[in-house]
This record gives structure tokens, C-alpha cells and sequence, in this order.
């Protein structure tokens, strides 16, 4: 009769902060980014000349629910 031998179980590993908190960091910036582009990129408190961004994050601001006109 043949007997099936089982090794020790290994559980998954967890992953330390320290890996973790440069990219949170990193996705956390970009979304405050995306955010402004969406939400305050016109006007008074446009960084960049034009409507060029404000034309092209239009239907995304009103699908957010960010007034805009």
C-alpha cells in the first residue's frame, strides 16, 4: 500500500510596510493628481493656459458630479 507523505504547510508570507508605503505613496499622489485635473483645472486655479484639459476631463467631471458650467 502506498502512503502519501504531506510536508509542512506554508501559509502566505505577509509583506512588511516598509515594501508597501513608497508605492501607496506613489498611487496616493497620482490619484490627488488625477483628482485636480478632474475637480479644479479651470479658472482661477488653472495651472496650465487653455481649456485643453478642461475639454478633455468634461464628461468625467460631470460623471463625478463636479460642477464645471
Amino acid at each position: 500500500m502506498n502512503e502519501a507523505s504531506l510536508g509542512p504547510v506554508v501559509g502566505p508570507m505577509p509583506i512588511p510596510l516598509r515594501d508597501i508605503a513608497p508605492w501607496a505613496i506613489l498611487v496616493g499622489l497620482l490619484l490627488l493628481l488625477a483628482i485636480y485635473f478632474v475637480g479644479a483645472e479651470q479658472g482661477a486655479t488653472s495651472l496650465i493656459q487653455g481649456m485643453y484639459v478642461h475639454e478633455f476631463v468634461h464628461d468625467g467631471r460631470h460623471l463625478l458630479g463636479f460642477p464645471c458650467h
